[in-house]
């Protein structure tokens, strides 16, 4: 069986890989500080501060894959981001090493790239515009993960997650949507990759709105079918109304928050 450890297992997220990851043929081992509940068939229970290097050390014994999705989930200021987004980020990656974990998938967002506008396809190859400090607290995650790739042979997959929704809710999301499905399936994807070294994959579904490329990684198998567009009538529906930037950019609302800057400026793609 395949072990596979599940870091912020009681989060957003988390609640929905939980059930969408499990298998016949795999053990999920579910990290949180929040309480997780009974264990299921196939799962084990750890309850602990995953900032403590040595209890995350400990949780990764036998483990083959590390998913770690453990973050502050929005934005927010300096002090909130902190905690989780890096210093708990650096933890899980130097445990997976110490521990002789060999494959870690991390959760990046595509608000690493937010400030970049939707009215242009975006590639794997375009400059790094946070959003805000979650964004940059992403790009930080991601960097890491090349660190931990080239000087100590980890294989990491940051998979950009955008919209991860039910369904779309709003004009920005018929473009950054991604449904549970397609989420649960990108994981499996990062998961069960044949053999790499580092990449980054944008995770949107196969929205005919979409302004994300992935043809770089077709290698990785993730093949989306959901799409925001039958979700129109109902989005257009709710009259939710977007700030200035949360329309047109890749990372929506985010970009709005505290936004003094000029906005042509800010959204100038290079």
């Amino acid at each position: 069986m395949k072990r596979i450890l599940l870091v912020g297992a009681a989060g957003r997220i988390g609640k929905v890989l939980r059930a969408g990851l499990a298998g016949p043929d795999r053990i999920l081992r579910l990290v949180d500080i929040a309480p997780l509940g009974v264990a299921a068939e196939r799962e084990e229970i750890c309850n602990i501060d995953a900032t403590d290097l040595d209890a995350l050390i400990l949780a990764m014994k036998d483990v083959d894959v590390v998913v770690n999705l453990a973050a502050f989930p929005e934005e927010a200021d300096w002090e909130t981001i902190f905690p989780l987004n890096y210093d708990l980020t650096r933890t899980a990656f130097e445990a997976a090493r110490q521990a002789r974990v060999t494959r870690f998938v991390y959760a990046s967002s595509v608000q690493a790239v937010g400030f970049h506008p939707l009215a242009t396809t975006i590639t794997d190859d375009v400059r790094i515009k946070p959003s805000g400090f979650y964004g940059v607290s992403k790009a930080f995650g991601e960097a890491l993960g090349s660190l931990y790739a080239d000087k100590y042979g980890l294989s990491v997959g940051c998979l950009r997650i955008a919209s991860f929704e039910e369904r779309p809710t709003d004009e920005r999301m018929l473009s950054t949507w991604l449904s549970f499905d397609d989420g649960i399936h990108l994981f499996n994807c990062a998961i069960d990759a044949p053999d790499h070294h580092y990449y980054r994959v944008f995770g949107v579904s196969n929205n005919t709105r979409s302004r994300v490329d992935n043809s770089h990684v077709a290698w990785l198998g993730y093949r989306p079918s959901s799409d925001a567009e039958d979700y129109l009538d109902e989005v257009r529906a709710t009259g939710k109304q977007l700030g200035p930037l949360g329309g047109i950019t890749q990372g929506g609302g985010a970009c709005d928050v505290g936004f003094s800057g000029d906005s042509d400026a800010a959204l100038k793609a290079c």
